[in-house]
């Protein structure tokens, strides 16, 4: 019996038990559609990650740890050193090599939300993903002293909308220490989803910062002092101190000659890094999470695999008269055994091709949701080389699987399978 009889010999076999052969396929391909989803996803979340922040070259606060700086500067997570002093800034942006800065300061909070003081630059320099813009879902960037511009995390979960005021607590947690309900600011904008911490954080003007802190001092109110928003109006406001400052280079070569002299920053300690090196410690860090998806992964297709063999198994005491009157005509064990290989193939390679099929199917419906409600665009493109690979060894895996139930096969005796058992 050549190649071509014994594959044409196990498709009809497989289509003459179509429904039970459709179950497990179905099982196979939604597996083997898993383990590639888990590690599309996987790549992109990656991707995402290091995307968080793609539009700065630059980030300079304090002088601290790389990792640090990044978490409150980009993650609102935990707090500055030192603050840089307006002078400093002043001297950083002004720079040769510098095209545009950003300046941050945060400290306040709103209802566990932080707070983050900046230009109106921050719309339209900050960049996320694959260099996306930053999108309004309703409204417009502040404006007025005391207009505000919230994340989409913050409308969602506060119920906020365009026209709504919002009161801004000095120091962090979900009610601050003390707030500024003399100074209520009004929602002005409420931005997309990105997926980032930007999502989470309530934007206002640095001039505001300072406007809502003018009857305050170290951190207190001043006695007896009270300043309505009316007056503060009135009043002009230069920041004193900001927390960190994105920056962006004429070149990207230049960056690191910036750097390496705003590290060595005579006037106060300050450190640059750049954002791309520090997320990718800060992704090395949690590698384990990494590692856990790619377990999953194994066990997911291992238990399809698991299901093709029981499923091979089980119908051999079926076939038994099948295998018997094939070894009467002639069929030698090997060829039953590359028979049972056959099969065992054939289902890998059409549940290979139907969790293909399977997998753009859900990306084409997800994609939207992902993106809207998560912030997680999933790019639709052909099968890339990694991906056809793991097809391949999944493809192989399951072929050597079939392995067991064709030993099983060989093994059974030609008197054995012609006996009629009552």
């Amino acid at each position: 019996m050549s190649r071509a009889p014994i594959l044409s010999l196990a498709v009809k076999s497989l289509m003459n038990r179509r429904l039970t052969v459709g179950l497990t396929l179905f099982a196979l391909a939604v597996s083997m559609m898993l383990v590639l989803g888990v590690e599309k996803v996987r790549g992109e979340a990656k991707l995402s990650f290091a995307n968080t922040i793609s539009g700065a070259d630059l980030i300079v606060g304090a002088r601290s740890g790389s990792i640090q700086l990044l978490l409150y500067s980009v993650f609102r997570i935990g707090n500055a050193t030192n603050n840089i002093s307006w002078k400093s800034y002043q001297q950083i942006a002004a720079r040769p090599g510098v095209a545009w800065t950003v300046p941050m300061s945060l400290g306040d909070s709103h209802r566990g939300f932080r707070v983050l003081g900046t230009t109106g630059d921050f719309f339209w320099h900050y960049r996320h993903g694959r260099k996306r813009n930053l999108k309004f879902s309703g409204g417009k960037p502040f404006n007025d002293l005391f207009d505000a511009v919230v994340g989409s995390d913050v409308a969602k979960a506060l119920g906020y909308n365009v026209g709504d005021a919002v009161v801004v607590a000095h120091g962090l947690g979900r009610e601050g220490f003390k707030t500024h309900s003399d100074k209520p600011f009004k929602v002005s904008g409420v931005l997309a989803k990105t997926g980032t911490p930007v999502d989470r954080t309530v934007f206002v003007s640095l001039e505001a910062i300072e406007a809502i802190h003018v009857d305050w001092q170290s951190g207190s109110p001043i006695p007896g002092m009270s300043i309505g928003a009316d007056k503060v109006r009135q009043m002009k406001f230069t920041p004193k101190a900001i927390t960190a400052v994105l920056v962006g280079t004429k070149s990207r070569f230049g960056a690191f000659g910036l750097q390496r002299s705003i590290n060595e920053f005579p006037a106060e300690p300050l450190l640059a890094i750049l954002p791309g090196v520090a997320l990718q410690e800060l992704w090395d860090l949690m590698g384990t999470a990494e590692l856990a998806l790619s377990v999953i992964s194994v066990f997911v297709i291992a238990a399809g695999l698991l299901g093709m063999v029981t499923m091979l198994l089980a119908g051999l005491n079926e076939r038994r008269r099948e295998l018997a009157i094939l070894r009467s005509v002639g069929a030698q064990p090997r060829h039953l055994f590359a028979l049972l290989a056959a099969e065992a193939g054939t289902l890998s390679v059409a549940a290979a091709g139907a969790a293909l099929a399977l997998l753009y199917g859900v990306f084409l419906i997800a994609q939207p949701i992902l993106d809207a409600e998560f912030g997680l665009f999933i790019e639709i493109t052909s099968p890339s080389r990694h991906d056809l690979t793991v097809l391949g060894m999944m493809i192989v895996a399951g072929t050597l699987a079939g392995f067991l139930p064709a030993w099983r096969a060989c093994r059974q005796a030609l008197a054995d399978g012609l006996i009629v058992r009552t």
